[in-house]
């Protein structure tokens, strides 16, 4: 297991969120199979991206459309009145919400913290990461994890999920920080598909919340490899079924 002073991958430059074309994009965006990170992996197990939208295509990114199962991070506040546009037959949907202010425009007008103290505060009891985890375990797969970017929530469920796994430390970083690229495919379907509530602005957010910092998922990796048995003491001692990493391993590897 690496541990918690290994270097990081660089960090691109933060992405500027005001030139962005609005037009959105047909299909969903930041969409990949986590099996990249992993020769062990099996492909077509478990999927992550930016939220789906009504009307979109089937993704070049995948081989089959839509996943059996949706795990969806996101606020209720920030799901469209219509639902989710992949409660189809066949796949199932299951709402866990990581951060219950997201999408509200005070919370998103006050808000400064870095996404080290959000990512931290997201570690807490009862936010709904180990659930996630759970249904990663034991849901049909291809199994998607999403929230809005496909990025923080996403990554800290995608995170936990390979780590628990046996999956390095640094395939982990690497994986998070491809979001950075996709950024702007995210960014042009969030304001063309999702506005912004009034008085809620962009730019009073700090410039790392348009890109992926591998450093603040690294302070997560901090403190789970910092627990007495790694990752897998850490999802114990927070309330995890002593066999999640058996019934993770069975469905991913």
């Amino acid at each position: 297991m690496s541990g918690p002073l290994d270097p990081e991958p660089l960090d691109p430059e933060p992405l500027d969120p005001e030139p962005l074309d609005p037009e959105p994009l047909d299909q969903v965006a930041n969409l990949r199979d986590v099996a990249h990170t992993d020769p062990r992996l099996r492909p077509g197990v478990l999927w992550r991206s930016a939220q789906p939208v009504a009307g979109d295509g089937p993704p070049r990114e995948v081989d089959a459309w839509p996943p059996a199962t949706v795990v969806d991070l996101r606020s209720a506040a920030e799901v469209p009145g219509d639902g989710h546009p992949l409660r189809l037959p066949g796949t199932q949907v299951h709402s866990v919400p990581l951060l219950d202010h997201a999408g509200d425009p005070e919370a998103l007008a006050e808000r400064r913290r870095t996404l080290e103290e959000v990512y931290l505060g997201m570690l807490e009891p009862g936010t709904g990461l180990l659930r996630a985890t759970e249904l990663v375990a034991g849901s049909p797969a291809p199994v998607l994890v999403h929230c809005a970017a496909g990025k923080d929530r996403t990554g800290l469920v995608v995170a936990l999920v390979l780590r628990l796994v046996g999956v390095s430390r640094e395939a982990v970083l690497a994986d998070f920080a491809l979001t950075t690229a996709a950024m702007p495919d995210v960014m042009r379907r969030l304001l063309a598909t999702s506005p912004l509530p009034p008085g809620a602005d962009l730019s009073t957010l700090p410039p790392e919340y348009f890109t992926a910092p591998t450093q603040a998922l690294a302070a997560v990796l901090d403190v789970w490899d910092r627990h007495e048995g790694g990752t897998g003491g850490w999802a114990l001692a927070h309330g995890a079924a002593p066999d999640l990493v058996d019934r993770l391993s069975a469905q991913l590897l």
